[in-house]
């Protein structure tokens, strides 16, 4: 009789307060996904509108919206599901004092706040890591030793995944140093071993106008700033010659930059009877002695 009786009173409290129940979840739905269609929107305009007039890529803006709109459509979908559950407590415990159970909530919560410390030093080092722009989405970044491409920032951690396909989970409240390599432009700057016989001037003037001439063609003009020329002779060995490169390139553009001068240079010294040198391998560590 007691479940009977039960059982007819639950039903009877769902049906009575079962459109509140409908109106608090369907309300919910279009503030979880429309609204966090219009925060992306807001954050886009506002975002392109305010980066306008600078001097940033249009890469560089392109990675910084995608950040914000991460973060602030996270932030949303949060205060909307805190906002829902708070909604649907009231309705469950409609008529009955939730004093106490609040009071009680409150020193559970001061409990859970002593110890997730480092939860809330993670969301206030990711949002500085944010406002400061230190990285986005998209950059190739080494970070307390983790190297690979920043796939999320989220309010708790940041996630890259390296070259081998691994992805690396790193708490914000952890990183202290971040080497960005694709922040405004990017460096091509590579070094070919020469033999110690070779004209350095007429191997200098080849590397010059290969480099010229690949800023120039139309694929890869809009990926280099200043074109990959001789630098200067690094270090010399009694089997080869050092001879450092360098350009500029767009953000992310180094490496493909990078691998095609390699390519031409290796046909043009061969045409040209250029040698590559050798580097020597210096062994270290104890030998066995005989």
């Amino acid at each position: 009789m007691n479940i009977h009786l039960i059982t007819s009173q639950a039903k009877a409290y769902l049906e009575e307060n079962f459109s509140d129940f409908a109106w608090i979840l369907g309300i919910a739905i279009i503030l979880y996904w429309l609204g966090a269609r219009v925060v992306k929107w807001l954050t886009v305009r506002i975002s392109t509108t305010a980066y306008q007039r600078t001097t940033q890529t249009k890469k560089d803006i392109e990675k910084r919206q995608a950040t914000l709109v991460a973060l602030f459509v996270t932030l949303w979908r949060i205060i909307v599901i805190t906002f829902v559950a708070f909604a649907l407590i009231r309705i469950l415990f409609r008529g009955i004092d939730l004093t106490p159970l609040f009071a009680s909530a409150g020193v559970i919560g001061v409990a859970l706040g002593i110890g997730a410390q480092s939860l809330i030093k993670d969301f206030l080092s990711g949002v500085f890591i944010i406002s400061e722009n230190q990285y986005r989405v998209g950059d190739v970044v080494d970070i307390e030793g983790a190297s690979g491409t920043v796939e999320r920032i989220g309010v708790r951690s940041t996630v890259l995944r390296d070259v081998d396909g691994n992805v690396h989970f790193l708490p914000n409240g952890m990183i202290q140093h971040v080497i960005n390599k694709t922040m405004g432009y990017s460096m091509s700057r590579f070094t070919v071993a020469v033999t110690s016989d070779t004209d350095i001037d007429q191997a200098a003037t080849l590397i010059d106008r290969i480099g010229n001439t690949l800023a120039r063609e139309e694929k890869w003009k809009m990926k280099v700033i200043e074109p990959p020329q001789f630098v200067m002779v690094g270090e010399i060995t009694s089997t080869a010659v050092n001879l450092i490169i360098s350009g500029k390139t767009q953000p992310s553009e180094q490496w493909s930059v990078t691998a095609e001068m390699r390519r031409r240079l290796l046909e043009e010294f061969d045409k040209k009877g250029i040698k590559l040198g050798t580097t020597q391998i210096i062994a270290t560590g104890n030998q066995k002695k005989k």
